[in-house]
């Protein structure tokens, strides 16, 4: 599950708060709404009742998927620098490290997705009226 698909499961407003203030935005072109704009988007006066809500597990388990998801474009870029230097000769162990780690956690990655995709059939077959 990625984030934008927990984001649906959550209150729409509080989803629009994990949003704003992690700065999950699709549109890149438009800036980032101030705290102002953003109160009058909700309608709101305050955050209080979102700051409340990040001490709840609800939000930690949304911020552990967005980090996840960080975490793997971040290890997307040292791979990348470690390949360009292996490909030079230099730090070729590291590369290799690198390299089984990442198989690992891509076997991982493969069980997640067949989870995900039985899932799909399941609730492909339960709507299924022919």
């Amino acid at each position: 599950m990625n984030i934008y698909n927990a984001l649906k499961q959550v209150d729409g407003k509080k989803a629009e708060y994990f949003k704003w203030k992690h700065d999950l935005r699709f549109k890149r072109n438009l800036p980032k709404k101030t705290e102002e704009e953003f109160l009058r988007f909700i309608d709101r006066k305050t955050l209080d009742g979102f700051i409340k809500w990040e001490k709840s597990e609800e939000y930690k388990a949304l911020l552990l998927l967005m980090l996840g998801t960080q975490t793997a474009h971040d290890l997307h870029e040292v791979y990348q620098a470690v390949l360009e230097k292996a490909k030079q000769g230099e730090d070729v162990n590291n590369f290799i490290k690198l390299h089984k780690e990442i198989n690992t956690s891509s076997k991982v990655a493969q069980q997640i997705f067949k989870v995900e995709v039985a899932i799909e059939e399941d609730d492909e077959h339960e709507f299924d009226l022919s």
